[in-house]
């Protein structure tokens, strides 16, 4: 079978496409902004799309007919949503417009990533029917990509996720595991907020649900995330440990004292008991996710 993931650049992107060519059973067709940047380029077509054009878009659908669309492509930094709403709602949901459009053509099985901003945060963990409410821009749109999803002739699965971490391959992109490795290494101290709460998700495990999904061709709302409760002070003060370093220099703070454009809801988590049930979807604690981005990062 023919799998399109778009986004194929990012995090999520460079750990679905080795693990959809491990078998053998998907031809991967990868779509991203910009040239390929990563490896295995022999095993895997790449094109370089704008997915805000909706005739490259349907030109990219009609030429590879995939039976499965993997749609991971978003702008999903929660600030530059805020300051820049034309250009995310034309990412995040003109996209995905143009993709349903295309996916309809040759009935393709759709499957969306979303995410836990969808919700306020005032009752969180959240399962999958749980009223959306978003109270930033970003989870505004997302919301809105969502509605087109559901309201399309497709089958479709929309998979929300919270706090995504791992390793990317490009050196010049952090995530929270290294930004707070490095800047201990060099004695430097770091700001954690400890007012907010999350499942954070080991990139690895999101992946593996989105194939999983694929695999059943399974439909409706799944959440796939970590299952702990954690804040992000608990995160970075677990980093520090797991690396022997100062933990004294991770500082305790509250989200308030942050002159961020975009709010943040306070606790979101996600309920991942219908992913474990229908799917088999059994993510990593946050420990072992911390050991296996640490032989990541050595690698």
């Amino acid at each position: 079978m023919k799998v399109l993931i778009t986004g194929s650049n990012g995090l999520l992107g460079q750990h679905l496409i080795p693990l959809f060519l491990q078998d053998g059973k998907y031809d991967v067709i990868a779509t991203g902004r910009g040239p390929n940047r990563f490896p295995l380029r022999d095993k895997y077509t790449y094109e370089a799309v704008n997915l805000r054009d909706a005739g490259s878009v349907k030109q990219l659908v009609e030429k590879h007919q995939p039976d499965i669309i993997i749609h991971g492509g978003a702008m999903s930094q929660v600030d530059d949503c805020e300051k820049n709403k034309d250009a995310c709602w034309d990412t995040n949901v003109g996209a995905t417009r143009y993709l349903v459009h295309a996916a309809e053509s040759c009935n393709a099985f759709f499957i969306f990533l979303s995410t836990d901003f969808v919700f306020d945060g005032l009752q969180g963990p959240y399962s999958e029917d749980a009223t959306v409410n978003p109270i930033n821009y970003y989870g505004t749109s997302k919301v809105a990509a969502e509605r087109l999803v559901i309201n399309s002739k497709l089958q479709w699965a929309i998979v929300r996720t919270v706090l995504v971490y791992g390793v990317v391959a490009d050196p010049h992109r952090n995530n929270m595991i290294t930004w707070v490795k490095n800047n201990l290494q060099q004695g430097k101290k770091v700001k954690v907020v400890d007012d907010q709460w999350r499942t954070p998700t080991l990139c690895h495990d999101l992946a593996k649900g989105c194939l999983l999904i694929a695999d059943k061709k399974a439909t409706g709302f799944f959440n796939i995330s970590g299952n702990e409760i954690l804040t992000p002070y608990d995160m970075a003060i677990q980093t520090a440990e797991y690396f022997k370093l100062d933990t004294s220099l991770v500082e305790k703070i509250s989200a308030k004292t942050l002159a961020q454009p975009a709010a943040r809801p306070a606790k979101t988590g996600l309920i991942i008991d219908k992913a474990a049930k229908e799917l088999g979807y059994k993510p990593r604690t946050f420990a072992e996710g911390l050991e296996i981005v640490a032989g990541e990062i050595k690698a």
